[in-house]
């Protein structure tokens, strides 16, 4: 019984680190989404709270710096770092945090996709 158990616990551990692998996947993106990306990120002000790299910064700090997003392995602490995760955080922080900060800023699912490309290969 104590050795099925222990098989059990390291089957789950297996599994659990599978799908912790999966959770940096991004998609990829050519040069010209990254760029739309990055002129979307200016042209929405985002550099007012956070610090990107390429990206002329804002005065504000109130958002984290997102030089180096990719190597995160959550979006704002409860979304898995992914580039679909991503673009819903963009699209509707509020829906998924209602407390955050992070203002909702009519930003569409292309746009936001356009932006994830830029933040996670820069």
């Amino acid at each position: 019984m104590t050795r099925l158990l222990c098989l059990l616990c390291l089957l789950c551990l297996i599994l659990a680190g599978a799908m912790l692998c999966g959770c940096n996947r991004v998609a990829p993106a050519d040069a010209r989404e990254q760029a739309r990306g990055k002129a979307l990120l200016a042209a929405y002000g985002c550099t007012a709270c956070h610090r990107i790299k390429g990206l002329q910064a804002g005065a504000g700090n109130a958002g984290p710096g997102l030089e180096h997003i990719a190597e995160n392995s959550y979006i704002a602490g409860v979304l898995p770092n992914t580039t679909d995760a991503m673009v819903r955080w963009i699209v509707a922080p509020r829906r998924i945090s209602p407390g955050t900060a992070m203002p909702d800023l009519n930003v569409s699912p292309d746009e936001a996709r356009a932006m994830a490309a830029y933040l996670y290969h820069q």
